[in-house]
């Protein structure tokens, strides 16, 4: 995952490759865009945001992200803007 800090609006910006980009208002200060983009990716697959966490790349743009409880190719088609069960 790219993450772009203090963007004009959060918002998915889409898939570049393997990798989903994603636009956050927060600065990337104290924790606060990691807090943005589980915020933001939470609401957008449809998961509670406990089930959302940055595991790797926490000081950077480039992140691993986890998402509990929810298979790979079902977070993949709602990323993509599918609407798989």
């Amino acid at each position: 995952m790219r993450v772009k800090p203090r963007a004009s609006r959060d918002a998915l910006e889409g898939v570049a490759g393997e990798r989903v980009v994603v636009r956050v208002q927060a600065p990337p200060l104290e924790g606060r865009a990691n807090a943005a983009v589980e915020r933001l990716l939470a609401k957008a697959l449809g998961v509670p945001p406990g089930r959302v966490t940055v595991v790797s790349g926490l000081a950077g743009r480039e992140k691993l992200v986890r998402v509990d409880g929810v298979a790979a190719e079902v977070l993949a088609a709602r990323l993509a803007g599918g609407d798989p069960h």
